[in-house]
């Protein structure tokens, strides 16, 4: 786990000129700096290349992780955003509660179940928790319920992959 300085900035703007009416803008900035840890890239590949059926492609120099031939997280060439698979219909919810952290997809991509979020703006739980959400929208119901079986029994309800497939028959594939 990386941890880095976040600075927090305030801006304070729109300062009313005298003469014409037009606004013109200042911003005071104040910086506050903390330790927060981030998931890296690393970290990443590490955790979603445990996952049933899942490998990493590299494609126009860009890292992604498929199963078979659908992408469940892409990387940007600079490796500091994630995209992943994610409900096109909480996407918007979720950039809007937290907009510093979640970015709307591209354009190109706005079809898709996909959303981006800064690496450095979560840490190894949420990225976990993200990627293996994007996995199992990717993945056939009953691997997804064995794996969570096998590695999450309270969230499968019980060992049982029978009772994980229950949890997941909200999922689309």
């Amino acid at each position: 786990m990386q941890t880095i300085a976040v600075r927090q900035t305030i801006a304070i703007r729109r300062r009313a000129s005298r003469g014409g009416g037009a606004a013109h803008r200042r911003a005071i900035v104040v910086s506050m700096r903390q330790a927060v840890p981030v998931a890296t890239l690393d970290e990443v590949r590490a955790f979603a290349t445990r996952l049933p059926r899942a490998y990493e492609a590299l494609v126009r120099d860009r890292v992604k992780f498929r199963v078979g031939r659908i992408v469940f997280l892409a990387f940007s060439s600079d490796e500091q955003l994630m995209g992943f698979g994610f409900a096109k219909e909480e996407r918007a919810a979720l950039v809007a509660a937290e907009p510093g952290k979640f970015l709307m997809p591209l354009k190109s991509d706005m079809r898709y179940n996909w959303l981006r979020v800064w690496l450095a703006a979560i840490d190894q739980a949420e990225m976990e928790e993200l990627v293996l959400d994007a996995w199992r929208m990717c993945v056939p119901k009953r691997v997804a319920a064995e794996y969570l079986a096998a590695n999450y029994p309270a969230t499968a309800g019980s060992a049982t992959a029978g009772s994980a497939t229950a949890e997941l028959d909200g999922l689309d594939h």
